[in-house]
């Protein structure tokens, strides 16, 4: 069971292409956001449509699948491990950030 102590698994949408950074060390990162739709029906007999968006980013070969293959509105599967990061902001505030480093991805087809 300790392979499950930091996993996430999500299915969504990018809401915009993927930004590929390349680093000093000579690796590649990319960034994008991802969109998580859940639909119930509240008390009420409403329906309820929840989007939850998530921060990714991934590095070396997964980002080189991802800046070449995965576009804005596709859908794609990522798993990997979450990571919260701090830093200063230039007025000396802490800021703090969670995002999902992804360790692999799955193409799931056009747009949604």
């Amino acid at each position: 069971m300790s392979n499950l102590s930091n996993k996430v698994q999500l299915i969504g949408n990018l809401g915009q292409d993927p930004e590929t950074v390349n680093l000093n060390d000579g690796k590649k990162l990319v960034k994008f956001s991802l969109a998580t739709t859940d639909r119930y029906t509240n008390k009420l007999g409403e329906q309820v449509t929840d989007t939850q968006w998530h921060r990714i980013v991934a590095f070396n070969g997964t980002a080189n699948i991802i800046s070449e293959y995965v576009k804005k509105g596709n859908k794609i599967g990522v798993e990997g491990k979450l990571v919260t990061r701090q830093w200063e902001d230039k007025s000396g505030e802490k800021r703090y950030t969670t995002e999902v480093v992804c360790d692999q991805v799955l193409m799931l087809g056009g747009k949604a």
